[in-house]
């Protein structure tokens, strides 16, 4: 009972729910990927709308994700290192960014679910957009998390994060 109180007590760290919730995007979204891959091999309109609804799900995960990630910034800033200050700014910064991408995608997801079913003539352009516009996330996802996994894992840094990356974005949280 000891631990369930623990995990409770950390669900309540908005910096231990984005570790919770960070691969979501990017793992949701790859499988939402190959499922929409294998429904377009299949020519299966029930497997499509599956896996639309899988990306819809790992494209919408990022709002919470980016959100927990915003709110656990200063506790992590505080028990961060220089280096890995710079990274958690390059990190959020990139997501920050690039959340109108996963948004979009999820909403297109959603127009090509409902497509699918009612009109699947309009379905099949939009379910092709929403292909490329999950893949364009997925790699997103990678970019983003190839920053954030600098913060806590100084065995994966090779330097510094750019300088003009991360030098705005200090300045923007210290003006907090």
């Amino acid at each position: 009972m000891e631990a369930l109180g623990l995990f409770l007590k950390h669900l309540r760290q908005p910096e231990y729910v984005h570790v919770l919730l960070n691969p979501l995007p990017v793992y949701g979204l790859a499988m939402g990927v190959v499922g929409m891959v294998v429904a377009f091999i299949l020519r299966e309109r029930r497997a499509m709308a599956v896996a639309l609804a899988v990306v819809f799900v790992g494209a919408l995960s990022a709002w919470p994700v980016v959100f927990s990630g915003h709110r656990g910034y200063d506790r992590v800033y505080a028990m961060s290192g220089e280096d890995a200050q710079q990274w958690l700014d390059v990190h959020e910064e990139r997501a920050e960014s690039f959340l109108p991408l996963y948004l979009t995608t999820a909403a297109l997801a959603a127009v090509a679910f409902f497509s699918q079913l009612k009109w699947p003539r309009l379905g099949k352009p939009v379910t092709w957009l929403v292909l490329l516009l999950a893949l364009a996330s997925l790699g997103a996802g990678g970019w983003i998390s190839q920053a954030g996994g600098q913060v806590r894992h100084s065995e994966f840094r090779d330097g510094p994060p750019p300088a003009d990356a991360a030098a705005g974005h200090e300045e923007e949280h210290q003006a907090r």
